[in-house]
């Protein structure tokens, strides 16, 4: 399947989870393992381990909280790296629950687990563990297997977009099991909220409380903060009215922010009715800004 229609099949994040979009650090915190993460992972387990066997989720959840940890920080080829040990780990959890034999240690073929669980027979197991979890595990796995592969100086880090695809993807990948192995008992929303919780972080480098976003940088400039706040958004557009007052609610002058949003003009894009949108030299320079807030708050 290809990955934009795999997206499809991601929920929406709500406010405070992963977005879909680049930059998803934005809602990750910096600094020490959060204890938000080691708090809830019991009752992740409690949640899957009905069933699924103990062994492999348990190494699925570590890797998942150790992706996580290696995202906030920006460590975008490590956190991929973990989501494909996640990915190898889940699928021997689902290929045990469903008696597909596979063969242990470096013998492990993820490839020949998902298309082991594809053969199954329709109505012989759920189609989220026959289908849509191998699938999305199967985009996951080809991204880690191949990371590190593409480098163009003059582009994006491809890192940083591989990653802003694997973590939303492992996610749901987290919440479809619980909201299985619960059969019911658990509402779906509520599986997506603990995973939610596993994934956010304490103390987050940029917050969005109901559609306002705060950049909390120790240093920042209200030019900063426009960047971020249009990276924020991104591909979506900005008007130019809220992007100002977006900017003031920061923590800046009404003046300041008017002048700020003047400044980021050349890196935008303006459909001729105020609405923006960044430009690839902006996300690059709101990406560097992030990451040395990440690391001064470190």
């Amino acid at each position: 399947m290809p990955t934009t229609q795999l997206m499809q099949l991601v929920p929406k994040p709500r406010v405070g989870s992963i977005p879909p979009n680049g930059l998803t650090t934005l809602l990750l915190s910096h600094g020490k393992k959060s204890s938000v993460t080691s708090e809830l992972m019991p009752d992740a387990s409690d949640l899957l381990i009905p069933a699924f066997p103990v062994k492999h989720i348990k190494a699925a959840l570590t890797h998942f909280t150790n992706a996580v940890n290696d995202y906030g920080h920006g460590h975008w080829e490590d956190s991929i790296a973990k989501t494909g040990k996640f990915v190898e780990a889940i699928l021997k959890a689902v290929a045990t629950h469903c008696g597909i034999p596979f063969e242990s240690g470096r013998k492990f073929k993820a490839d020949k687990v998902m298309n082991a669980l594809a053969q199954l027979a329709d109505g012989s197991y759920d189609d989220s563990l026959r289908l849509l979890i191998p699938r999305a595990c199967r985009a996951i796995y080809d991204i880690a297997s191949n990371r590190g592969a593409r480098h163009d100086p003059d582009e994006i880090d491809p890192n940083i977009m591989d990653a802003n695809v694997v973590m939303p993807v492992t996610a749901w990948i987290l919440a479809e099991a619980i909201r299985y192995a619960q059969k019911g008992a658990v509402d779906p929303s509520r599986a997506r909220e603990l995973v939610e919780s596993l994934v956010e972080r304490k103390y987050p480098v940029v917050e969005d409380v109901e559609g306002r976003v705060y950049f909390h940088a120790r240093k920042k400039s209200a030019v900063d903060v426009g960047l971020v706040l249009l990276a924020r958004r991104y591909p979506k557009r900005v008007s130019r009215e809220n992007l100002v007052e977006a900017i003031r609610r920061n923590g800046f002058t009404l003046k300041n922010s008017r002048v700020a949003a003047g400044r980021i003009e050349k890196v935008v894009d303006d459909d001729g009715n105020g609405q923006l949108r960044l430009l690839a030299p902006g996300l690059k320079r709101a990406e560097a800004i992030i990451f040395d807030a990440l690391k001064a708050s470190s």
